[in-house]
C-alpha cells in the first residue's frame, strides 16, 4: 500500500498546464459592490441579489472554522477575484463552433471532448471554466426526456420559480461559513430537474476548471429530482499547478422528492 502511495504522489500532475485564454477578472476585493457587480453582469432578478447579500451580511458575522488536522496559511479574502471569464464568452456563443477553440482544446486535455461525436456515449457535461459555463451537452436529447441539464444562471432566467422555490433548501445561508460565502458570490454551476416518474437517460456531470490566477472558483448545482425519479450526476474540478493557492468553495444541493 505505501509504495502505491509513493508511486501516486511521484506521478505527474497532468491537470496542471495553463490554457492561454484572454480573461475579463474583476479586482480582488470583497464587499457589497462586488456582489451587485457580479448579479448584474448575470442579469439576476433582484429577489437573487437581495439573497446574496443577505449571506454576504450574515458571512461578516461568521468565523472562519479551523479543520482538524488540515494545515494551510489563513486565506486573505481581499487578495482574491471573485469573476473571471474567457473574453470570448461575453457574446455567449449559441454553438460549439462559436467557441474559442482554445477553451475546447483544455477539455481535450482534461480527457473531456466537448463534441458530442466525440464523447463517451451516455454523458452529458456541463463544463465551467472559472466563472462561467462554456457549453452543455446533450440538451436536446434530454429535453426530449424533459429534463433540464444547463447552466444556474440561464436557469434563473428561464425557471426562476424553481429556482427560488429550492435554492438553499438543502444548504441554507447560515449552514456554515464557506456555505454563506459561496451564497453571496457564486457565478456558476448546474441546474438539474427530473420530472416524476422519469428516469434520466444519460448519466450527468459537471466539469469545473480553474485556469486564471489568484481567482477563487465559487459554484452553485441544484439538483431537484421529482418524485420516482432517477438521476446519476458526478463532479470533476482541476485547476493548474502554482506556487500560490486557490480557493474552490462548492455547494451542491441535491433536492429529492420522496
Amino acid at each position: 500500500m505505501t509504495e502505491q502511495i509513493d508511486k501516486a504522489l511521484a506521478r505527474e500532475y497532468e491537470a496542471g498546464f495553463v490554457s492561454d485564454v484572454e480573461s475579463e477578472t474583476f479586482e480582488p476585493g470583497l464587499d457589497e459592490s462586488v456582489i451587485r457587480r457580479i448579479s448584474e453582469m448575470k442579469g439576476e432578478p433582484e429577489w437573487m441579489l437581495e439573497w446574496r447579500l443577505s449571506a454576504f451580511r450574515e458571512w461578516l458575522e461568521m468565523e472562519e472554522p479551523e479543520w482538524a488536522l488540515v494545515d494551510y496559511p489563513k486565506i486573505d479574502f481581499q487578495s482574491i477575484s471573485y469573476y473571471s471569464a474567457p473574453k470570448s464568452m461575453k457574446d455567449k456563443p449559441k454553438s460549439l463552433d462559436e467557441v474559442d477553440p482554445e477553451l475546447l482544446r483544455t477539455y481535450e486535455k482534461l480527457g473531456i471532448p466537448l463534441i458530442e461525436q466525440q464523447m463517451l456515449a451516455g454523458i452529458a457535461v456541463d463544463a465551467v471554466f472559472d466563472s462561467v459555463s462554456v457549453v452543455t451537452t446533450f440538451r436536446e436529447k434530454l429535453e426530449e426526456a424533459g429534463v433540464i441539464f444547463c447552466p444556474i444562471s440561464e436557469a434563473l432566467h428561464k425557471y426562476p420559480d424553481l429556482v427560488k422555490k429550492y435554492i438553499g433548501s438543502v444548504v441554507p445561508k447560515k449552514d456554515n461559513y464557506y456555505a454563506a460565502l459561496n451564497c453571496a458570490v457564486f457565478t456558476d454551476g448546474s441546474f438539474v430537474y427530473i420530472p416524476k416518474g422519469t428516469r434520466c437517460p444519460m448519466e450527468l456531470s459537471t466539469y469545473f476548471r480553474i485556469n486564471e490566477q489568484n481567482t477563487g472558483q465559487f459554484e452553485r448545482t441544484l439538483i431537484i429530482a421529482d418524485e420516482g425519479s432517477h438521476v446519476s450526476y458526478l463532479e470533476g474540478c482541476t485547476a493548474p499547478q502554482r506556487d500560490e493557492n486557490q480557493l474552490h468553495a462548492a455547494v451542491v444541493e441535491p433536492r429529492c422528492h420522496g
